[in-house]
């Protein structure tokens, strides 16, 4: 699910062309797909019901597919529901390859520099520690030769964000959505620009069937709309638990959200980290410090500091936040 809306375009004759999905009266999933088909996962949710209870949170009364969301619409919980849901996403990358028009953005741009970035200073810290402070040219150029970085996007949606991160020297790219229209409109587009190394391929993060570890796993709104989702509190435990074992050790796990500002990121990877370990783990710690944090799954690195800030309350803030963590 991509973090940003493309505006329309008349230029679609290059994209292959699908038939769009009905808005209303189909908004319902019953494919084979649906999350709470599997016995596993009603074992995982209620192991995160479990936790839901034990931080004193209120779960929802049932953890189901798309049909049981359609009570909740029908109840009045509406527009906020319907971004949870992955038929709502079908209907939106059947809109968006329709409508769809290649353009730079300001977050995208943002989030991919300071990423590459990030990534160079910690294999360049790496090296430091590992042979010392001596340097040659050879380190410089291991320092910045981004290829042996695997990258896992979460959420894909349109795939943009994967080509942008080549453009930048990572070589090793996935990306993967459970939407079936948005990895067609992924596909279709890298294919047209170029970029044939990228996979894409089918997969929910809160039931993934990856067999694989990634060095970088960059998230950018798919946190955002599994909390929209009717059952959210409960599908952001799932979350974490299949995000722990997505990103490898000694890998970097990148958010970029709208609706979480970076303190309450930290916070939810603090409690993410006490329900790992049972102890409590300071949200304030980072990677640069020496603390009991290292038996934490996951420790705070950097945030972006350069988005667009504005007061409210007395309180300055952003409406979007990009955290990484580094996987311990």
């Amino acid at each position: 699910m991509a973090g940003i809306k493309l505006p329309p375009s008349d230029d679609t004759s290059e994209l292959p062309q699908q038939p769009r999905t009905p808005v209303t009266g189909d908004l319902i999933s019953d494919d084979d797909r649906s999350i709470a088909a599997d016995h596993d996962d009603e074992q995982r949710h209620a192991d995160a019901t479990e936790a839901l209870a034990a931080a004193n949170l209120r779960p929802s009364s049932d953890y189901s597919s798309d049909k049981d969301s359609e009570k909740d619409e029908e109840d009045g919980d509406g527009i906020a529901s319907m971004l949870g849901l992955q038929s709502y996403w079908d209907a939106a990358y059947s809109d968006e390859l329709q409508n769809f028009r290649q353009h730079g953005h300001a977050v995208m741009d943002t989030v991919v520099s300071w990423t590459k970035s990030l990534c160079i200073d910690i294999t360049q810290r790496r090296l430091l520690n590992h042979g010392g402070s001596d340097k040659t040219e050879h380190d410089n150029h291991e320092v910045h030769d981004l290829s042996s970085w695997s990258v896992l996007d979460l959420g894909t949606g349109n795939g943009l964000l994967l080509q942008e991160l080549a453009k930048h020297g990572f070589v090793d790219l996935t990306g993967v959505d459970y939407s079936e229209g948005a990895i067609n409109l992924a596909r279709g587009l890298a294919e047209r620009d170029g970029y044939s190394n990228i996979t894409f391929s089918v997969d929910d993060v809160l039931d993934t069937k990856l067999e694989r570890q990634f060095q970088l796993v960059m998230d950018k709104g798919t946190l955002d709309a599994i909390g929209l989702h009717p059952d959210g509190p409960i599908k952001r435990l799932m979350y974490w638990d299949s995000v722990a074992k997505l990103v490898a050790p000694g890998g970097l796990l990148v958010i970029t959200s709208c609706n979480s500002t970076k303190d309450e990121l930290m916070q939810e990877v603090d409690s993410f980290n006490q329900r790992t370990t049972g102890n409590p783990v300071q949200p304030n710690s980072s990677v640069h410090q020496d603390s009991a944090t290292h038996s934490a799954p996951f420790q705070y690195v950097d945030h972006v500091r350069s988005y667009p800030t504005f007061m409210f309350g007395g309180i300055v803030g952003s409406r979007v936040a990009t955290v990484a963590f580094l996987r311990n």
